[in-house]
């Protein structure tokens, strides 16, 4: 009888765990009405009596805090409006004509905040112009500045009563013809003194990459994606030391298949292999959840990773680390720091002797590495620190995939 009600558990703890990713899932949708959507194209839908809005799936953040819309075409009337909708936002109405919207509107130049009357903004827009909307989070009190930005300049902005996580990128459209092409990943840069913008393309925190474009703290697989070697790796330049032990990305776009790999790997890793595939490698992959270790085989380790999850790896490197020096450098080089003496992990080390994993690199000293999803460790393993040093490596490999990383969003 007991065995039964707890089979009887088990079956019922599936479901609510079923039901709670679909709710997540549909929580995490973008939503669009009378627009029809190709890739990152938007295009008015409608009969012309109706409006059409698109609001994305995800708020604006201190990471992501910026997004365009190019128009491609004014259509027949150009009623095309750029804003900020809270998530509940009603889609038979354009951003900032309800209360907590805010968007400024191509047509008329005029910024529309909570009411469907207008106030005089900046110019209007024609085809090919940018629109650009972000936020502030310099502001106190519980208000938030949004800004909007025509082709590179700021126009204006205002202040608004929000939280940030209830502000999520709208468009809307009204007349035929009408289409635009939306990046949400865009970046915002402060101009300097020559009025030129500033663009840190962040390629030289990189020294490989493989079938991934970089544009500022985004990375985009540009492989084929069609087969198990159409791997697209990204490695930085400079390997985890104990001043930066951890970093992150956060998966913007899953792409097909979200076959994106987080992890470490020797600096000679090959370039057409996962994270963790090979000799001198460990990561985290997000399609399935599994912890890959210098092998081709995954063990279950953690939750799979889905669009707007954080992932995150680290090192917790002993007290007694030493490189020389070498935490007061930024840009510390393993070729000129001296290999450490073998000192057993008092933290971390087991005493008992255990099998290597096949294909482990068994050189140099042993290291706990972890893992993060959403800022909650997932799991740890210890590994042999190869003599150069782990790099942080990521993966790519189905169409469509993109990461924003930080590579040192902790120090210490």
């Amino acid at each position: 009888m007991d065995d039964i009600n707890l089979h009887y558990r088990f079956l019922n703890w599936r479901r609510r765990n079923r039901e709670i990713r679909e709710v997540r899932a549909v929580r995490y949708r973008d939503r669009w009405r009378n627009m029809a959507r190709d890739g990152d194209i938007l295009r008015y839908h409608g009969d012309s009596d109706e409006v059409g809005c698109f609001v994305a799936a995800r708020p604006l953040s201190k990471r992501r805090r910026y997004f365009e819309v190019t128009v491609n075409d004014t259509g027949v009337r150009g009623m095309i409006a750029v804003g900020l909708v809270p998530q509940s936002h009603k889609l038979e109405h354009q951003p900032g004509w309800l209360p907590h919207s805010v968007a400024f509107h191509a047509d008329d130049g005029k910024l529309y905040n909570g009411s469907t009357v207008g106030q005089q903004f900046g110019a209007k827009c024609c085809r090919g112009d940018k629109i650009g909307c972000g936020i502030s989070f310099d502001s106190d009190d519980g208000q938030i500045t949004v800004f909007f930005t025509k082709n590179g300049e700021e126009i204006g902005s205002v202040e608004i009563p929000a939280n940030p996580e209830d502000l999520y990128p709208a468009v809307g459209m009204h007349s035929l013809g009408e289409e635009v092409v939306l990046d949400l990943n865009a970046d915002w840069r402060v101009e300097d003194d020559d009025g030129q913008m500033i663009v840190d393309s962040h390629e030289e925190d990189w020294s490989r990459l493989h079938d991934v474009k970089v544009t500022g703290t985004l990375l985009e697989y540009t492989g084929k994606g069609k087969s198990i070697v159409d791997v697209g790796l990204a490695q930085a330049r400079r390997p985890l030391n104990p001043r930066f032990h951890y970093y992150e990305l956060e998966i913007t776009d899953a792409g097909e298949k979200c076959y994106i790999a987080l992890g470490l790997a020797r600096r000679d890793y090959p370039k057409d292999k996962h994270p963790g595939w090979n000799k001198g490698s460990i990561a985290y992959h997000a399609d399935d959840g599994k912890l890959f270790h210098g092998s081709g085989v995954g063990d279950p380790f953690g939750p799979r990773c889905l669009e707007g999850d954080t992932m995150g790896c680290g090192i917790m490197f002993p007290r007694d680390f030493s490189t020389d020096g070498a935490d007061d450098a930024d840009d510390w080089d393993p070729d000129v720091a001296s290999r450490p003496s073998a000192v057993q992990n008092n933290l971390y080390a087991n005493d008992d002797d255990e099998d290597e994993e096949e294909g482990e690199d068994l050189e140099g000293r042993k290291v706990m590495v972890f893992f993060t999803r959403n800022g909650k460790v997932v799991g740890k393993r210890e590994v042999a620190l190869p003599p150069s040093g782990f790099y942080p490596t990521i993966g790519m490999m189905s169409s469509g995939e993109k990461v924003r990383v930080e590579l040192h969003p902790l120090s210490g």
